[in-house]
């Protein structure tokens, strides 16, 4: 199991950018002059390899550097994108070995223009039973949960995914028209298979990030112990979703003292809500105690509304952090991850601790922690999206050109 937070140097992509240049640099002439076609092949077929290792070496030591990252996300989609178009080539190289003839530069650009829209179709099969897990899950939280706009972000997602899979299906089946005209519906296909193909690889990074947060155990060495506040019942307890996070943490603070005899001190994390009689630090607070923590060891933060206030006003409450303070926070295992974002953001290290929740309230939920996480990072999510989109417009004109 990787360890968090073990690398002080964040991971840069600049070997992958000078892999890149090399390639373009030695393919580019073999693919102008079209003299050993392939060679051309298997050399893109070697850089096609480096580059998924590259981005599954960047995405472990991100989680060494940094687990909460935008950057964790990005490069494990990517990583499986890139093993697609290896696979895809692979076979193009096994094409151009039997008939070399068929072989010419524009081909290959062609097929390299399509990657997108082809990744979309090949997954479609995968989309759809996750589309359909995401529509039970959904109905599920409904008719225990009741109905609420919220409650339907699983659902308008699938239909989304499974839309836009039969969008392209039926849009690319059939054209016809002037060189002009087929250029501009590849065009159309080609960019709408590129956000598609961003927000799918998205959601793949999504999942795994998530699911590595909430699994991970942190090291039994903590100083504090914050528990992120999620609302009360009316009578000022803990909901039972609030209680799984103050039971996470209890457990973790038993099985710390226990292994090492070193007593974290808990910070009860959420204020006052306009429906609720205490303060939801109280509230926990009360939990602790119950439960048998010393009220000595309790920290109460009453001002925050929501987890990015969480985590900063939870920090101010921490004398001094210096790099040997260990801080740890349990929240709902779909929120670990967002959670872990926003204390970063507050320039505070703190690693995270998932408690279980009912299978059908988690993916729903997920689907909310991700809409959250494309709201952020919107100046590298927009040249990230951008240069996709620029790399298939100039393919796609070249291929025509």
């Amino acid at each position: 199991m990787v360890k968090f937070d073990t690398l002080d140097k964040k991971p840069k992509l600049w070997d992958l950018f000078a892999v890149t240049a090399a390639a373009a640099a030695v393919i580019t002439p073999l693919m102008i002059k079209e003299t050993n076609p392939l060679a051309t092949c298997i050399l893109l077929d070697v850089y096609y390899l480096i580059v998924p290792i590259l981005l599954f070496r960047a995405f472990f030591r991100q989680l060494r550097y940094n687990p909460y990252s935008y950057n964790t996300v990005f490069y494990m989609g990517f990583a499986f994108f890139s093993l697609f178009v290896l696979a895809a080539h692979i076979m193009i190289t096994v094409q151009v070995a039997e008939y070399p003839e068929g072989f010419s530069s524009l081909w290959l650009i062609g097929t390299l223009a399509g990657t997108a829209e082809n990744f979309m179709l090949f997954t479609s099969p995968f989309l759809f039973l996750f589309s359909c897990a995401l529509c039970i899950s959904n109905i599920s939280l409904i008719r225990h949960e009741g109905f609420r706009a919220v409650n339907l972000l699983g659902i308008i997602l699938s239909v989304l995914l499974v839309g836009g899979v039969v969008f392209i299906f039926f849009f690319d089946r059939y054209v016809s028209g002037s060189v002009w005209e087929v250029m501009i519906h590849d065009l159309i296909s080609h960019l709408f298979s590129a956000i598609y193909l961003y927000i799918e690889c998205m959601i793949l990074g999504v999942i795994i990030a998530d699911k590595i947060a909430a699994r991970y155990e942190p090291e039994k060495d903590k100083d504090y112990l914050i528990v992120l506040g999620c609302g009360l019942r009316a009578d000022g307890t803990p909901t039972p979703l609030l209680r799984g996070r103050l039971d996470r943490a209890l457990k973790f603070y038993e099985k710390q003292k226990e292994e090492t005899g070193k007593e974290p001190t808990f910070i009860t994390s959420g204020g006052q809500g306009p429906n609720e009689v205490i303060p939801e630090s109280l509230s926990m607070k009360n939990y602790l105690v119950a439960n048998g923590v010393p009220e000595e060891r309790i920290i109460q933060e009453d001002r925050s509304t929501d987890t990015f206030e969480n985590m900063k006003f939870s920090k101010e409450k921490i004398p001094e952090i210096t790099k040997e303070t260990k801080i740890a926070f349990a929240t709902t295992n779909y929120h670990v991850f967002r959670s872990g974002i926003f204390a970063r953001r507050v320039k505070m290290r703190a690693v995270g601790m998932g408690a279980k929740t009912k299978w059908y309230f988690w993916p729903n939920a997920a689907v909310r922690e991700f809409v959250g996480l494309l709201t952020q990072h919107k100046l590298k999510q927009a040249i990230i999206l951008g240069c996709m989109i620029a790399f298939y417009v100039i393919l796609t004109v070249l291929n025509y050109y």
